[in-house]
């Protein structure tokens, strides 16, 4: 399967009105989403979703394009685009302490990193923002940072540092880093330890337009993707298992992850956004007290 938009059944000539009713939902294609998708096929709801997989930056871009109706959108983005968005309460992507994939592999303590050269592995400009929060204000450190493609190797060979997130973050967390006698630093746990709070990284919208036409379809794919998620986790063996067959990790490591990973976006997860605009909002483009707006509040 490609990372092309991802029709859950082919449409006979003459039924394309029924194929445009179906909310056009994002899914993000790393596995720390699998847990909310997995579920979907198993209690009937997938038919009903005309899904498009894709990396969190650029599901962000079509959602506040207007090319999704709902779907993920990485916490900077949401924040610069609060206005256009409602978010959906009780699921996001986050931690509530180590995150395993969004971490700074380093060559050097990380107070030792100013103006050194930090590759940016990723275009994922909250993990990227999150990163360099902590450096600057946790360690006191402004260092050289340059994107890259996210091979731990290749980075190594020209930074003293690198920042990734994802299955490629995982991968070096847990096999490349080790192996190369590199430090490795999980930017959900730098975070906890120092504010005491959850990290979200990505919270579930629907544009205000799209409510506004379909608030009752909004509030389905809402339910659709929490009862993914409550089976998913309810049966997070077998989504291990089964994810484990086409990925470098196996099946414990993967039951460790998804289970170490923060699906809630309740009271505690919403005072770590708010910590986090505060922090970041006057030099990142939105307001440090920007409003979230919840379906149903």
């Amino acid at each position: 399967m490609d990372n092309s938009t991802v029709s859950a059944r082919e449409v006979p000539a003459g039924e394309g009105d029924d194929r445009r009713s179906r909310p056009r939902v994002g899914h993000i294609q790393f596995l720390n989403c699998l847990p909310l998708y997995w579920g979907l096929a198993r209690t009937g709801t997938l038919l009903d979703l005309e899904l498009s997989k894709d990396t969190p930056e650029r599901l962000s871009e079509q959602l506040i394009r207007g090319d999704l109706d709902i779907g993920p959108v990485t916490l900077v983005e949401y924040l610069r685009n609060a206005d256009d968005l409602v978010a959906f309460p009780d699921i996001a992507v986050g931690c509530d302490g180590p995150v395993m994939s969004c971490v700074i592999v380093s060559q050097l303590p990380l107070e030792q990193l100013d103006r050194a050269r930090v590759a940016l592995g990723s275009t994922s400009r909250t993990s990227v923002r999150l990163a360099q929060l902590l450096l600057a204000e946790r360690y006191g450190v402004r260092p050289d940072y340059y994107t890259c493609p996210p091979d731990l190797g290749l980075m190594m060979q020209e930074a003293d540092a690198a920042v990734l997130i994802g299955d490629a973050a995982l991968r070096a967390n847990l096999h490349d880093a080790p192996r190369l006698g590199l430090q490795v630093h999980d930017l959900g746990a730098m975070w906890k330890e120092w504010t005491g709070l959850p990290f979200v990284f990505a919270v579930w919208a629907a544009r205000k337009d799209f409510l506004a036409a379909h608030p009752e379809t909004a509030a389905k794919v809402h339910e659709a993707f929490l009862a993914s998620r409550d089976l998913s986790l309810e049966e997070v063996a077998k989504v291990a298992e089964q994810a484990a067959r086409w990925e470098a990790f196996d099946a414990g490591v993967l039951e460790r992850y998804f289970t170490t990973l923060d699906f809630r976006f309740g009271p505690d997860q919403l005072a770590g956004v708010r910590e986090f605009a505060r922090r970041t909002g006057a030099d990142t483009g939105y307001p440090a007290d920007v409003q979230v707006e919840l379906l149903g509040g």
